[in-house]
């Protein structure tokens, strides 16, 4: 059975640090840090306890949580190419996998991995697992969809627009004019 994620709406960022119960046999417990995104933190508490119980032979009523901080981007704004690896089960078997992504912060290009992942593979959140994400350099970019961004004259076009001042007027005898080419 495996755990239970919900993906709605936006995935954060969190650093979980746990350890197992100090006992009188070993008072000094090793601590395990894991970067978890989830939407909130009770549920990045949970995907913690899920993967530390994969890992290592510990569980939530073995062990405790010694600090949760939910992470955001040093440099808001800046747009980054974010490189993440995953695995995933599909119906057929369990398969690794390396995905793109344009954003201005990791937790929202992790966002859009889970919602691209439900749409091109109808794979649910709890059968994904991320690996390892990294900020990826324009040369480095692989992906076609996130390579034609790397244009440094790359132009937008605005072939149907509208002027506010078009609509003061509920009736009027002609058309709005929309192309300002």
């Amino acid at each position: 059975a495996t755990a239970k994620m919900k993906a709605c709406g936006q995935l954060y960022q969190y650093e979980i640090i746990g350890r197992k119960y100090p006992t009188e046999k070993e008072p000094k417990q090793p601590l395990y840090k894991m970067t978890i995104f989830a939407p909130n933190e009770t549920s990045a508490k949970s995907r913690f306890w899920y993967f530390l119980s994969q890992l290592r032979k510990m569980k939530k009523t073995t062990g405790q949580i010694v600090n949760v901080k939910k992470v955001t981007e040093k440099r808001q704004g800046v747009i980054r190419t974010y490189g993440i690896w995953l695995r995933y089960d599909s119906r057929s078997g369990t398969h690794n996998m390396y995905r793109e992504f344009r954003d201005v912060a990791l937790a929202g290009a992790v966002s859009s991995l889970y919602r691209e992942m439900a749409g091109r593979h109808r794979c649910r959140p709890r059968s994904i697992q991320i690996i390892r994400t990294d900020v990826v350099a324009d040369k480095d970019v692989k992906r076609p969809h996130v390579l034609q961004f790397m244009n440094s004259k790359i132009r937008f076009p605005l072939p149907h627009r509208r002027v506010a001042s078009q609509f003061k007027a509920r009736f009027v005898a002609k058309r709005p004019s929309t192309f300002l080419g």
